[in-house]
């Protein structure tokens, strides 16, 4: 079932690539692995996975001793304060820094083992009020106070696009969150990056990379509906 899945999604990101004259080396797939029992992710590793996508601290941090120790893992759900020390050194990259004070409490947790922690800003480039993350104008004001952190590094920008059953209609904010990467980019920060885009899921992957993502978060259409 799962090799079925991230078949039918390897195949369309080709294609989309192919489309936009970019190489699949461009892009990393996350499998969101968040409700998925130990035992399917295994049965991902053992499909070829390597990056996988929780939103749980909680969750995560009962899987990842259970699982084996070169996957990388991405924290992609929205993230209280005070769940940060638990995931120290586990993560890979934090998908989901959306305020000061909690990048304030990762700077903190991190230099307290003295690791560098590697985030995305997360920003809510469509304006819904169910969604976390900055507004478009605020996202560059934060990542001047962030570039002063010392073990915390921004290498891009991450979006949750609308749900929607016609993926075009997502186009016009992988767009613009492509913009203010570059527009951030720039600004030549120390500290900052903009090599990371994590926009598309299941329902509009294939137009994210062809506007630019660099890193998918694709849970359905690998794993199955839950």
């Amino acid at each position: 079932m799962i090799k079925i899945g991230l078949q039918e999604v390897e195949e369309n990101i080709l294609q989309a690539c192919k489309k936009v004259g970019r190489s699949r080396d461009e892009i990393t797939l996350v499998a969101v692995s968040k409700t998925q029992t130990p035992a399917t992710i295994l049965e991902g590793y053992e499909a070829g996975i390597r990056d996988f996508g929780e939103n749980r601290v909680q969750e995560f941090i009962e899987k990842v001793d259970l699982l084996p120790e070169d996957i990388h893992w991405h924290m992609i759900g929205h993230l209280q304060r005070n769940k940060v020390k638990p995931m120290v050194g586990k993560v890979k990259l934090i998908h989901s820094v959306d305020s000061l004070r909690l990048a304030e409490t990762i700077e903190s947790e991190y230099a307290k083992k003295g690791l560098i922690a590697n985030i995305l800003l997360e920003v809510n480039v469509s304006g819904e009020e169910s969604k976390f993350g900055l507004k478009i104008n605020e996202t560059l004001p934060l990542i001047k106070k962030i570039s002063n952190f010392n073990h915390i590094r921004v290498k891009g920008l991450m979006t949750m696009a609308p749900f929607t059953e016609n993926a075009e209609s997502n186009r016009e904010f992988f767009i613009a969150l492509k913009k203010l990467s570059v527009d951030i980019a720039r600004e030549n920060l120390d500290n900052i990056t903009m090599r990371v885009l994590s926009m598309g899921m299941t329902n509009d992957y294939p137009v994210a990379v062809e506007e630019g993502a660099t890193l998918l978060r694709v849970g359905t259409g690998i794993f199955g509906a839950r």
